[in-house]
């Protein structure tokens, strides 16, 4: 009996060697994905699903500024523009030949209160909304403080097309400083529709001031947008057919087998 016991198992434990291994992509498989860390100015490399925005495609991004009603904007305001540099954090990681940007904006506005401004990306003139991989756990970015009591919001569009506001702390400071936002759990990331939107997007940031902080010569400036995903948690066996095409031969072909029919 007990000879019986020893070769039943080792025929069953060569019999799970014989089947293939079916991986399952892991909870735990957290990467980093940079969404931009400005030194090409319109010129992104873009992972996302499906497919890579680099500079030979249409869905090149910009960043664009839109501020509230008391703006100065007689005397240009908001200006955006890049500048070189860097935080000294980031130079560790430099190679030779970059050349190292980052994304200021200047503002002023004409009397205290309730101002604010967005800063976000744009393609062909029109507002873009760059979509996040897989199941995001926190988006950092650097940004530069110029000591005003100001509050940046970050601003992201969930599955079901509702935009959340996430706050990222106030501006009261001197200098770079690393921001981490976590997303929370009730934002949904994934959709099981294949209409409308499907996952998260990234929508712009948004800086609010305090309504008695001062309002004129604010500079800010932004450097290293990247997030941390689970980029294989939605991921399954047949993937690839999710979003196939049928194409208008499918449903003539229908349409004729129908006629014949009759």
């Amino acid at each position: 009996m007990k000879k019986g016991v020893v070769v039943f198992t080792g025929f069953a434990f060569l019999l799970a060697l014989s089947v293939p291994a079916v991986a399952q992509p892991s909870s735990k498989a957290v990467e980093t994905r940079i969404i931009d860390n400005f030194d090409n100015v319109g010129s992104q490399d873009y992972q996302v699903p499906g497919k890579t925005v680099n500079s030979t495609e249409a869905h090149n991004w910009t960043w664009a500024v839109q501020a509230s009603h008391y703006i100065d904007s007689e005397k240009g305001f908001p200006k955006l523009e890049y500048f070189e540099g860097q935080p000294n954090s980031l130079k560790l990681f430099n190679k030779e030949g970059d050349s190292p940007k980052v994304l200021g904006v200047k503002t002023s506005y004409l009397r205290k209160g309730e101002n604010w401004f967005e800063v976000y990306p744009e393609s062909e003139g029109k507002p873009y909304e760059i979509p996040f991989v897989g199941t995001v756990t926190q988006v950092d970015f650097w940004v530069w403080g110029a000591n005003y009591l100001y509050y940046i919001d970050l601003l992201v569009r969930d599955a079901d097309g509702r935009v959340y506001t996430l706050p990222a702390g106030n501006l009261a400071f001197n200098g770079w400083r690393n921001v981490i936002v976590p997303i929370p759990s009730y934002i949904r990331q994934h959709s099981r529709l294949r209409s409308g939107p499907t996952i998260m997007t990234f929508v712009g940031f948004r800086v609010r001031t305090d309504p008695d902080e001062y309002v004129d010569d604010f500079n800010i400036f932004f450097d290293q947008l990247k997030f941390s995903t689970n980029a294989l948690s939605n991921i399954f066996d047949g993937y690839e057919l999710k979003n196939v095409e049928f194409g208008d031969s499918s449903s003539s072909g229908s349409t004729s087998s129908q006629g014949e029919a009759k």
